[in-house]
């Protein structure tokens, strides 16, 4: 047989086998076996891409959402770690209404996993959806056929669905939550922007207040779901917020930009990561302050034209508390948006900063703060 033609022969034998080790990318081809087993301990990371997960915690580590472009590389290394990689789902709901075309989504999706040797599926569908509407039912739908077609496609795969801080039809996203949870292993609560909607007076506050989100995981938990698929996600990233003005109380009035109904939002700040904060803070008007209402860190600085900015975010003290309270109710575990949000650089400052984050999600592990 001609040398080209064996090749082809081989390759297309290859096609339909996910081990097939012509395929694998890794060095050592075990790797390309999907994780399937269960942790007890969740520590869940989405990522968005580049190369930052070489400096990540693997000894936390258990869950890796990829939101950037497809990595072989991040995919044999997590696995190296006995650690999940799993796909991005979003799709319009509006695509997903049509059952024939809900099942085309979900084909597609699996036979991406098996080509690409991930772990399951992390679907992120944050779009508006009004309470017993034909989006409504689809959307628990898919979940729920989701999560049948990879745990048979890929048994012990884990299918994880995104909701928003609380049950009570944030941002207009009025979800079947108690029938979604029964669908799929995981929900991911993503505890923050929860200034997404301001009703009350238009001011900058913390994007993600202790005591209140710790109250929606109560209101979750009333709903009978069960807190072993609860994931609490926390953010590595703050609000900078121009203020309009500056009382001596120290309250900075933001801008009225309107969102879902609501008549101002954080959209009047704009998102910074972690390690643009942590380089800002010691040149800022203020330092590091703490409310102690919102239980949250913040500062107040000024930039080059003189105006002033109100930021407010989340460090390990902050993190820790709603880490107990993970450990305390029994939640599946932790998780962060997102793993690229802090300096992993050589600078020992960063270093240590960075290493004090990820230790946070573990108070147990912490030092005293």
């Amino acid at each position: 047989m001609p040398a080209v033609s064996f090749l082809l022969l081989l390759t297309l034998s290859c096609l339909p086998v996910i081990s097939c080790d012509t395929l694998c990318p890794c060095e050592r081809k075990e790797l390309c076996q999907q994780i399937t087993d269960e942790k007890d301990f969740e520590v869940y990371v989405f990522d968005v891409g580049k190369k930052a997960w070489k400096s990540y915690d693997w000894t936390k580590v258990t869950t890796v959402a990829a939101f950037g472009k497809y990595d072989p590389e991040l995919m044999c290394h997590a696995h190296s770690k006995g650690a999940r990689l799993v796909l991005k789902g979003d799709v319009p709901l509006s695509d997903i209404v049509d059952p024939v075309k809900r099942a085309a989504w979900i084909s597609e999706k699996v036979d991406l996993a098996k080509k690409q040797f991930m772990d399951g599926i992390n679907i992120d569908i944050e779009q508006e959806v009004e309470e017993f509407s034909p989006e409504y039912y689809a959307l628990t739908a898919l979940v729920k056929e989701s999560t049948e077609a990879f745990h048979r496609e890929i048994p012990g795969s884990q299918v994880s669905f995104d909701v928003a801080w609380s049950p009570k039809c944030i941002d207009k996203r009025c979800y079947d939550y108690a029938a979604i949870t029964e669908s799929c292993d995981l929900l991911f609560v993503m505890s923050y922007d929860e200034q997404s909607q301001i009703w009350d007076d238009c001011i900058a506050m913390a994007n993600a207040p202790v005591n209140q989100t710790l109250n929606a995981y109560d209101d979750y938990i009333k709903m009978k779901i069960d807190p072993k698929k609860l994931v609490m996600g926390v953010p590595w990233y703050g609000y900078d917020y121009p203020c309009l003005n500056l009382s001596q109380e120290g309250v900075c009035t933001i801008s009225k930009v309107p969102f879902r109904g609501a008549p101002c939002s954080d959209a009047a700040g704009r998102q910074i990561p972690y390690s643009t904060m942590m380089k800002q803070i010691n040149s800022s008007m203020s330092g590091r302050m703490w409310d102690q209402v919102q239980l949250a860190p913040y500062y107040n600085y000024k930039d080059e034209e003189g105006q002033v900015h109100q930021v407010w975010y989340d460090d390990p003290k902050s993190i820790s508390l709603k880490a107990a309270y993970v450990s305390a109710r029994g939640l599946r575990g932790i998780g962060m948006w997102n793993g690229n949000l802090l300096d992993y650089s050589d600078n020992p400052v960063a270093q240590q900063q960075t290493k004090d984050m990820w230790n946070a999600l573990k108070p147990n592990q912490e030092k005293e703060l």
